[in-house]
């Protein structure tokens, strides 16, 4: 019995002191999260809790580093969301980071898709299973290289405007909306019940755009009472006083995380960090570290060393801090929803590829066996906690060679076919987003007299890509000639020349918008015709606006008659025929339309090297913009899930001159060296975030 109860008195001396070492940990400044004890005991109240003490993120009572990636679901195909996700899982990351664009989930005021790419929810509970915590960057704006930062484009109709990221009442009534829809399907999905959500991002790099702490407010107030009191909110700003000042809220109510330039020391930016966070409130995270850089049409394809790279991310986690790598895994813009970003002023427009590749260390098709890849999987191997999952094999692709094309019709012979009742009239243009054409293309069109030594056509404001036509008012079933184009880039006066009509001359202005500004000042980005437009010097007047729907992603196929009827008015193939002369062909805006056959479904590249620039869809989804004479990008992936075994349709709206022999090939790998073999200098993140 003496033996027993001295047992019981060594056991309790031994139990108080592993609960005094316990107590002393939480309260200390932890040595190395990947030397913490696994065998501490927390209370049961600590369990699904995720909190910040001591200047650490604490899991479960437990010290937690994030090591992280982003990793956009409305960037990948649904089908392969698993196979992404353990591909990020065996690089060794255990927190996935997403955007969530409020226009993808609701393209038309009050038309709500949660479904396809849109499916967040099947996403987020996708990362629950295979044990991943998310970071939700919930908006209301995302930037992401992402059409208007992710606001919906309805936004700019709203009449008077709106101030966007601002605590105008009207604004935040929409966001109120938005939120009151988003946030409770998202709330089940926290950590603190059970779900995989640890943090959530109220607004993203604010500080780098306005100084509206009563908008930052009411957020933080909105979040609140949908998400409760428990989740960790948070912020992101870049790694400098002044955006740091503008971007962040004082006090615990929210945590102040940072981004900075890959290549610059992340410590005394950590250092600075803990002036915006509460005392005891600033665990180290850089919540972009930049594996890559986006690229723009008419630049070189974007490139980061990858030992340069592995060596900084080193930087951050050998001294206990977390990171999450911008991006993981980029994916793809498919549809009209990538974004663009401007230079010095708002004509200095620079518009993002489709692909969203970024240099990432998994690439846009998923593939891992290279060299980024393997140089950070490296790194994080060192401070991982677990050992890291095998790396799974790329997955195969398959060129399923020359694909033949036909012209089915010019574009304006399409448009011929449409009801009437979809024109818009006015005195004056007027945007696209005014009559309800968010993205594509929008034709204007107009009557004036001639002069016999021609007259000079000036569009002041253009967003962002006009093709000019001229024809005779009598000649309804003529198609019309083309002109001269106007950008929004290089905007001058072009010449029209005399046409001889019975008539006035019909003059016709196809403008493309080509993505909505994300980022910077100048994000009211309206589209179309923004100004008046003047023949020699006078205003033109009484026009004529037709939308000209093309499905955007994640849209209905039957909401889509003009690619359907492309697809159908495909001739026998005994009707085709070369185009002999590239003169004679150019600058007709015309849909062509071809079949390939699929034995093996697999991941494909669709080459448009030879043509001009346009839009592609396969079997009827929009897989977005080509524009190989501007590059670099060549080719546009499509997912296997995209295709189908036996007849794939291919379908294409060139908007300038097609390949000669009408032909586009399939291809089993990207390609980035199409246009202009020049290289563009690129600011860097850093620069961009102070200089806005």
């Amino acid at each position: 019995m003496a033996r027993n109860g001295s047992l019981r008195r060594n056991t309790a001396k031994v139990f108080i002191f592993l609960i005094s070492l316990f107590v002393l940990g939480a309260l200390a400044p932890l040595p190395s999260v990947s030397q913490r004890s696994s065998h501490f005991h927390f209370d049961k109240a600590d369990e699904w809790k995720f909190e910040i003490r001591g200047d650490i993120f604490w899991k479960d009572g437990e010290p937690f580093r994030i090591i992280g990636g982003d990793l956009h679901y409305f960037r990948v195909h649904p089908e392969y969301w698993e196979d992404r996700l353990l591909r990020a899982k065996a690089l060794g990351l255990n927190t996935i980071q997403t955007y969530v664009p409020w226009n993808l989930h609701e393209p038309r005021q009050g038309h709500l898709v949660f479904e396809g790419i849109a499916d967040i929810i099947s996403f987020l509970k996708l990362c629950k299973k295979l044990d991943l915590l998310v970071m939700l960057r919930a908006g209301p704006y995302i930037c992401g290289e992402w059409d208007l930062g992710g606001f919906p484009a309805w936004l700019l109709s709203e009449e008077p405007a709106i101030r966007l990221r601002s605590s105008d009442p009207a604004f935040l009534g929409l966001v109120e909306k938005w939120w009151g829809i988003l946030l409770p399907k998202i709330s089940p999905l926290l950590y603190s019940n059970g779900g995989p959500i640890i943090m959530v991002q109220i607004e993203n790099e604010f500080g780098s755009y306005g100084d509206d702490k009563a908008y930052l407010h009411h957020l933080v107030k909105l979040a609140r009472g949908h998400l409760g009191d428990d989740i960790l909110l948070y912020t992101t700003d870049g790694g400098a006083r002044e955006t740091l000042g503008k971007g962040t809220i004082p006090g615990d109510a929210v945590f102040s995380a940072v981004d900075f330039t890959t290549g610059d020391d992340p410590w005394p930016i950590f250092k600075l960090q803990k002036e915006f966070n509460a005392p005891g409130k600033s665990p180290p995270l850089s919540a972009e570290f930049y594996t890559g850089w986006l690229t723009h049409w008419g630049e070189k394809i974007a490139s980061t060393d990858a030992t340069f790279t592995a060596t900084y991310l080193e930087k951050i986690l050998s001294m206990n801090g977390s990171a999450v790598l911008y991006m993981a895994h980029g994916g793809t813009n498919f549809g009209f929803y990538s974004g663009a970003n401007t230079g010095s002023n708002e004509a200095d427009y620079k518009p993002d590829l489709t692909s969203y590749d970024y240099d990432a260390p998994i690439r846009e098709s998923g593939d891992v066996n290279n060299v980024k890849y393997k140089a950070l999987r490296r790194v994080i191997a060192k401070y991982s906690t677990e050992p890291l999952a095998s790396i799974p094999p790329d997955n195969e692709k398959i060129g399923y060679g020359r694909i033949e094309l036909d012209k089915v019709s010019f574009l304006y012979d399409m448009i011929g076919m449409k009801d009437l009742v979809d024109v818009v009239e006015s005195e004056n243009p007027i945007s696209m987003e005014a009559i309800g054409q968010m993205f594509g293309f929008v034709l204007y069109a107009s009557e004036y007299n001639p002069k016999g030594n021609g007259s000079m056509l000036s569009i002041p404001k253009v967003h962002d890509r006009a093709q000019v036509f001229i024809s005779c008012s009598e000649d309804s079933g003529k198609r019309p000639t083309y002109i001269d184009v106007i950008t929004r880039w290089s905007n001058r006066p072009i010449n029209l020349p005399y046409l001889k009509c019975e008539s006035k001359n019909k003059l016709l202005i196809l403008v493309e918008n080509m993505g909505r500004l994300n980022y910077g000042p100048y994000m009211f980005d309206r589209k179309g015709i923004l100004s008046s437009v003047y023949l020699d010097s006078r205003p033109l007047y009484n026009w004529k606006m037709l939308p000209i729907p093309l499905q955007n992603l994640n849209e209905a196929t039957q909401i889509n008659p003009i690619i359907l009827n492309a697809r159908k008015g495909l001739p026998k193939r005994s009707a085709r025929k070369k185009l002999k002369d590239k003169k004679n062909s150019v600058l007709q805006p015309a849909f062509y339309t071809g079949h390939f056959s699929v034995d093996k479904v697999r991941d494909t590249y669709i080459s448009f090297k030879g043509w001009s620039k346009g839009i592609a869809f396969v079997n009827e989804i929009n897989i977005g913009r080509f524009w190989p004479s501007a590059g670099p990008q060549c080719n546009l992936y499509v997912p296997a899930p995209m295709l189908r075994q036996g007849e794939n349709t291919l379908v294409i709206l060139e908007l300038e001159s097609p390949n000669t022999d009408l032909f586009v090939s399939s291809v089993d790998h990207p390609d980035f060296t199409c246009g202009p073999t020049r290289s563009t200098l690129r600011k860097s993140r850093e620069h961009r975030l102070l200089s806005s």
